[in-house]
């Protein structure tokens, strides 16, 4: 009964005090409008008490969505305290929100176009679809097919970026630039215009030059080894490993990235031998993870610079934000300034369809869908993050 079940929520009283919320807050059912904003509390706990004969489960959902547009204009972090068999639970309800961008994709799954030139990534069944958010208090929301790996390709940038300024820290910005670039992903001809400095890390010609980097630094002798080692450990997860096919496939047919690694050597922008560099591109470039997994190991980047599980200091709070900025700004090639504008989230994309996003002091979210748009973005992931921005508020602006 609500009788009862407001009993329980006594029992959170002491804790609903130590973060600032008031039990005036409490309410069951309470419609968004009913909700205060008041300064002296930091998030709104809002007790709702599904009951079949009084909420249908349409009238829940939507009731949902209009909460997260709420806490995203006040500034507030909304949780539901769901009654369940007997216990109380409390967590976000982002469940609800990933099944129905979900149902409401469907309809477009398939489409786009596989990245053919790469023959191991020609044979992914482009219908594929997978969305996982992690919160930065550890809970985890999937949808699709989150626990089937794919190689993460160019989001590999983001965490060779991370590590490259962990070893020469801002000296970095005299070997690459950090502007967007306006160009493809793979283009030679701005290197030839800006004397083999690439406009920013995160398209090829910057990510060979952060590769070479790495590979200076490398204390053992195994840069890919270094980047793998440091992926697990974001993710926790020992089985995150160099997907060998694909790493293969890309060696035997990556004549572009080629022609751009020797093109800024030719300038003396790169130290090492290109074939050493070439080869842990390409490596880093096939590392296989699954939706959940990425987005565990996008969350220090959500968290300002530190895992908030584990407690580890990954990165200082400003390199965190600056590397955001560049996500947000150059994540996506040429089509970046578009999905800032649709999306509103620092995010960076791979060629075999994935893409993870981090909303900084909230959560991390990774969605794959092989398809690509013409600038080499996932068609359906971009959709799907779109979507997640529409429902739930959230954005960095």
């Amino acid at each position: 009964s609500e009788k009862k079940f407001l009993k329980k929520l006594g029992h959170f009283r002491p804790a609903f005090l130590q973060v600032g919320i008031a039990t005036g807050c409490l309410r069951i059912g309470a419609r968004p409008t009913q909700l205060g904003d008041g300064a002296e509390r930091r998030c709104a706990i809002v007790a709702c008490y599904r009951a079949r004969d009084r909420l249908s489960r349409l009238k829940f959902n939507a009731w949902v969505h209009r909460l997260f547009r709420l806490s995203n204009e006040k500034g507030l972090d909304v949780f539901l305290l769901v009654c369940s068999r007997g216990r109380l639970h409390m967590r976000n309800d982002f469940d609800t929100v990933l099944n129905q961008i979900l149902d409401e994709l469907r309809p477009k799954l398939g489409g786009g176009t596989v990245a053919k030139y790469i023959p191991a990534l020609a044979k992914i069944d482009p219908n594929k679809f997978g969305m996982a958010i992690t919160t930065l208090n550890g809970e985890v929301f999937s949808a699709g097919d989150a626990e089937e790996r794919f190689t993460i390709q160019s989001i590999s940038k983001v965490f060779t970026l991370t590590l490259a300024l962990g070893r020469t820290g801002s000296k970095l910005w005299d070997r690459v630039g950090r502007e967007p670039s306006g160009s493809g992903f793979n283009s030679l001809v701005q290197l030839e215009h800006e004397r083999g400095i690439p406009r920013n890390p995160l398209i090829n010609a910057g990510a060979i030059v952060v590769t070479d980097v790495i590979v200076s630094s490398c204390a053992n002798g195994n840069p890919i080894g270094e980047i793998v080692d440091f992926l697990q450990a974001r993710t926790g997860s020992k089985s995150v490993a160099v997907d060998p096919e694909v790493a293969r496939s890309e060696r035997e047919t990556g004549y572009r990235n080629a022609a751009v690694a020797n093109f800024i050597k030719s300038f003396g922008n790169l130290k090492n031998d290109v074939e050493i560099v070439l080869d842990t591109y390409f490596s880093q470039c096939a590392i296989a993870m699954n939706c959940l997994e990425l987005s565990r190991a996008m969350l220090y980047l959500a968290g300002g610079g530190r895992d908030p599980i584990s407690g580890e200091k990954v990165v200082d709070p400003l390199r965190a934000k600056r590397i955001n900025s560049l996500m947000l700004t150059c994540g996506h090639y040429d089509a970046s300034g578009d999905f800032a504008f649709r999306v509103g989230l620092p995010a960076k994309s791979g060629v075999a369809g994935g893409i993870a996003a981090v909303l900084p002091r909230r959560l991390a979210i990774a969605v794959w869908s092989p398809g690509l748009n013409p600038q080499g973005n996932s068609l359906v992931g971009t959709m799907a993050l779109e979507k997640f921005a529409e429902k739930t508020g959230y954005s960095v602006f």
